[in-house]
């Protein structure tokens, strides 16, 4: 069942009588299945955390998310990152008739999250993942970590929620439950930054929907990058291995999440978006999709043959691979535009 409303609760009194058990908690957790996009065989096993979640947070309300991945094709270089994968705000309320607003915490994070819950809103709120069970094999109760995740149901009584995080959606009490929203903790100096998703009007859907997301493909289009971001990456990063062999393995890591995974996730999900406009009737040639698989599939070859060289101490280049990238990036984008634009 959607967690959306077109009309939200908006008596105090009559939303606080609404009383959540954790039978139908436990069941909502069992019954949802990661979508398609997050199952099988992947070049990336998660691609970019705030696609992941809302990927998961459409699909857990009945909608289609690929209809909104056109985004991916104006991904940038900026220098020392690829630009981080988001779901624009207006392509969401455009495809699915769900907008989303900041949510102002002026007392206590439960209690506004609460209020939200009890219309039916889900709350996006920043939290620490050394309280998210979900993050068992990475963060949970082991390092502190900034993440964003979808808050649908609140039981105060019992300490205990339900949220969308990453590739799934997931149950967290207790400890946890005190760890993610302070409910007795004195008034922070600084609150994190929050936002509630709200339905305002009825969903697209059928030929509607993708007609919809082939005008938000265009319109990305148009704002593409002038230039190449690979011929731009490619030529600072010579610079970029002579810091990460003088800084180490760790900063190499967190070097290839911004780097490699960035821009080959975003591609993968490009490859997905162009694969369902065809299904959906659109002309998309095929080399478009290739190109995109392509420029998955070796950003991480060339991440671990990075890896290997750095940890031999070897200043690798990496001209085979950019070679690649730079190729078939232009198979893919400015073909696009000529196209759809």
């Amino acid at each position: 069942m959607s967690a959306f409303h077109t009309s939200g609760v908006t008596d105090s009194g009559a939303s606080r009588s609404r009383v959540v058990s954790l039978d139908p908690l436990r069941m909502r957790a069992r019954r949802h299945h990661a979508h398609a996009l997050h199952r099988g065989e992947r070049i990336w096993r998660e691609a970019v955390s705030p696609a992941d979640l809302w990927i998961e947070i459409l699909h857990g309300n009945g909608l289609e998310p690929r209809a909104a991945l056109a985004f991916t094709v104006a991904q940038d270089f900026e220098a020392d990152q690829f630009t981080l994968g988001k779901l624009p705000p207006d392509d969401i309320e455009k495809l699915y008739g769900l907008q989303v607003q900041e949510l102002s915490v002026f007392d206590s994070l439960e209690e506004r999250a609460l209020v939200q819950t009890r219309r039916s809103n889900i709350v996006l709120v920043e939290v620490d993942a050394f309280f998210l069970p979900d993050m068992r094999t990475v963060s949970y109760h082991r390092e502190h970590e900034k993440t964003t995740i979808g808050i649908d149901v609140i039981d105060p009584d019992a300490r205990r929620l339900g949220y969308f995080h990453h590739t799934g959606y997931h149950l967290l009490d207790g400890d946890d439950y005190d760890g993610v929203l302070r409910p007795h903790a004195p008034q922070p100096a600084l609150f994190p930054h929050v936002e509630f998703v709200k339905r305002v009007r009825e969903p697209m859907s059928g030929t509607s929907l993708a007609e919809v997301s082939a005008d938000a493909l265009c319109a990305h289009l148009l704002r593409r990058p002038m230039h190449s971001p690979i011929t731009r990456w490619r030529a600072a990063f010579p610079e970029h291995v002579d810091t990460m062999i003088a800084r180490g393995e760790a900063y190499a890591r967190v070097y290839a999440f911004n780097m490699m995974r960035q821009l080959g996730a975003n591609f993968e999900l490009l490859a997905h978006y162009l694969q369902w406009m065809r299904d959906q009737g659109f002309d998309i040639p095929v080399q478009t999709h290739a190109g995109a698989r392509k420029i998955a599939s070796e950003t991480m070859v060339m991440q671990c043959r990075l890896a290997r060289a750095l940890s031999r101490g070897r200043h690798d280049l990496c001209e085979a691979s950019f070679d690649a990238i730079e190729d078939a990036y232009e198979r893919v984008i400015p073909p696009l535009a000529n196209i759809v634009c």
